[in-house]
């Protein structure tokens, strides 16, 4: 287009710089004149950017829904001060020290203010992401113990946080006829603890359904592990921030009660705030610190929709460090595992969440996310009666059978893959309840199998062993938590052989762990202890880059081998492949934003793409399947199987 007026040039010029100062222009105000950038706030740092944004498009007396974390200087005065401000206290977090707060949008600032008062984030929306026993490895796993029902996570407590589970599925009893839903609260506000939406129970079916139906072909990972149903998503499948660390508040009051040992969040919401201030992600940091492992989906935003890759689309708690983050593979309907990849849909890292710091400088997280992948694609299991997806979506019937509580579903997505995790973790927290959390990510990851043609950022260290983990783990000493950084951890002399065969087909192991910019490789990580496998740390700690050089502490041993590479595999063990790009580009800020020189073969989703209002949807579980073929399923005769 062509500008031939003067006065025309210097408007257009005029435009150009105002859409520039907004572009890089960084609300600091929570209170002013709608639509009207705010002056500069010395607390700005302590908001959240969408809870300010929130602010500038309301009136100022207009109530605003926020997660305010509060440090050791807290007070009985914060509670009055919001009264005071007309604003409305909905609920207090004692495990987190955090309240559940309604503010008027012109009092935001004011409340930053306070000492006591250490971040301020929005009341998010949170969405639903969405063989198995045989393709993983779990089938093999249980064959390890010799009882009569080998390993299936007896005695374990899994906590679902999903939009409710049906607690009189057949897929859900014990070899008693008892359900093993063994407590259900309701978080939403719609006092109800069964699943109208679906999603909750096929997600629990997989972490923990037995093999009862269909001759045992859809038995889940930990066949007898308790299952603690927590409701956070409505009967819509979407539920607020709010709601889920309530949930995680009771799980870390209640953990001894009911031997909670994993915690399974098939959910996510916009990663907009670093981990370092992300309400849940701090709670997960809590529970991972008091022994709990927390399995997070990674998201379902791998692809755009010209059908090309994204990259940092990973939602929360999936940027969490200390949480297990899960993306999808395909198995396509296979056990042989050689045909498997990474669905395309599975959000791939790194981490875009970010903070601003006090001198009005942004800091982005970059951690290589998943961690692990697990099948996600097609995956057939329990289906709660007359629910919403399969009434919208006829053709989820798997065609199992037509008896109720015995009826079977297709979903996809990371969060079907996420419980596959989830019940791994149970299987080896029966095999060995001394274990950290952080020697449970070590174990799967190390013993996972690499996909060839997929970077890390995609599949992290690759696809869960379950067979492999669980033979490792049974190597390995008991009570070994803080001892000697370097002191033997294997009970035995040599080491296993670090492969694993399943339907006939054999792989290596990944050999390797991700450690959040970096990945370590070494027999070290599994003859000798690291104190990065304590609790109370990150994995990432013994490890830091500056300027792109790795420095290792001594939480380390020696025999630990540091990358400063993200790489693509070969299909081999994790340090064998092609470079993707080195980790001084990852941390890098000013060089991530830039497409095409971080990433060839996908668009990188920067600050500006994702923005506070972005509208970030978690992937249809009917629709952005990847193709397999599907065989007809087993049909059930409405007779138990007991040979799970």
């Amino acid at each position: 287009m062509k500008y031939g007026c003067p006065t025309v040039k210097w408007l257009v010029l005029l435009l150009l710089i105002v859409s520039v100062l907004s572009f890089n222009f960084i609300p600091q105000r929570a209170a002013g004149v709608r639509g009207k950038p705010y002056p500069k706030s010395p607390f700005a740092h302590k908001v959240s950017r969408d809870v300010v944004d929130k602010a500038r498009t309301v009136a100022p007396t207009a109530q605003i829904p926020v997660i305010v974390q509060l440090n050791d200087k807290a007070n009985q005065s914060f509670e009055s001060e919001v009264t005071r401000k007309s604003g409305q206290l909905k609920a207090t977090l004692r495990q987190f020290n955090a309240r559940i707060v309604d503010l008027p949008a012109k009092s935001v600032d004011e409340l930053a203010a306070r000492p006591d008062v250490d971040f301020i984030s929005l009341d998010r929306q949170n969405i639903s992401f969405g063989h198995i026993s045989s393709t993983t490895g779990a089938d093999a796993a249980r064959m390890t113990v010799p009882n009569s029902t080998g390993l299936d996570g007896t005695g374990i407590g899994i906590a679902v946080l999903d939009s409710g589970i049906d607690a009189n599925h057949t897929s859900f009893l014990d070899r008693r006829g008892r359900s093993r839903v063994i407590v259900s609260y309701d978080f939403t506000g719609e006092n109800r603890v069964d699943d109208p939406f679906g999603h909750g129970t096929h997600v629990a079916s997989i972490a923990a359904g037995n093999g009862r139906i269909a001759n045992a072909q859809f038995t889940g990972i930990a066949s007898n592990a308790n299952l603690i149903n927590l409701r956070v998503l409505n009967a819509s499948g979407s539920g607020k921030v709010s709601s889920v660390l309530t949930a995680l508040d009771w799980v870390l009051a209640n953990r001894n009660t009911y031997n909670i040992r994993v915690v399974n969040m098939s959910l996510g919401a916009p990663a907009v705030d670093s981990y370092v201030y992300d309400p849940v992600c701090r709670a997960v940091r809590k529970l991972v610190d008091a022994g709990i492992v927390v399995v997070a989906a990674v998201g379902n935003n791998g692809i755009n929709n010209g059908g090309k890759k994204i990259y940092g689309q990973v939602h929360s708690p999936g940027i969490e460090p200390s949480a297990i983050t899960v993306g999808a593979s395909n198995t396509f309907g296979t056990d042989e595992r050689k045909d498997d990849g990474v669905a395309t849909y599975s959000s791939r890292g790194p981490t875009r969440s970010s903070y601003l710091d006090s001198s009005g400088v942004r800091h982005y997280d970059h951690l290589i996310k998943p961690d692990l992948v697990a099948p996600g694609n097609k995956i057939i299991d329990a289906a709660a009666p007359n629910n919403y997806l399969i009434n919208h979506n006829p053709w989820l019937d798997a065609g199992v059978s037509k008896i109720e509580g015995r009826r079977m579903m297709y979903l996809n997505g990371s969060s079907v893959a996420t419980p596959v995790v989830a019940g791994a973790a149970a299987l080896l927290f029966q095999a060995d309840p001394t274990l950290t959390p952080n020697m449970v990510k070590m174990l799967l990851m190390y013993t996972a199998q690499p996909l060839a043609g997929f970077n890390m950022l995609e599949q992290g260290a690759g696809e869960v062993n379950i067979e492999g983990a669980v033979r490792l783990v049974k190597l390995m000493r008991k009570n070994v938590a803080g001892i000697q950084v370097g002191s033997p951890l294997l009970s035995i002399t040599g080491t296993p052989i670090p492969q694993t065969m399943i339907a006939g087909q054999t792989f290596t192991w990944a050999q390797g762990i991700i450690l959040k910019h970096n990945f370590a490789t070494g027999l070290d990580l599994i003859t000798r202890y690291q104190q990065i496998y304590r609790l109370g740390v990150l994995m990432g700690d013994g490890v830091m880059v500056n300027n792109g050089t790795l420095v290792r502490n001594s939480m380390l041993s020696d025999g630990v081998r540091l990358s400063d590479n993200v790489l693509v595999s070969d299909g081999s063990k994790m340090a064998a492949g092609t470079l993707f790009l080195s980790s001084g580009v990852l941390v890098s800020d000013g060089v991530l934003v830039s497409d095409g020189v971080l990433v060839s073969d996908g668009v990188l989703v920067s600050d500006a793409m994702l923005g506070p209002n972005a509208n970030v949807q978690g992937m249809s579980t009917t629709t952005q399947a990847d193709p397999m073929t599907v065989t007809v399923a087993p049909t059930d005769n409405g007779r138990d199987c007991f040979k799970y």
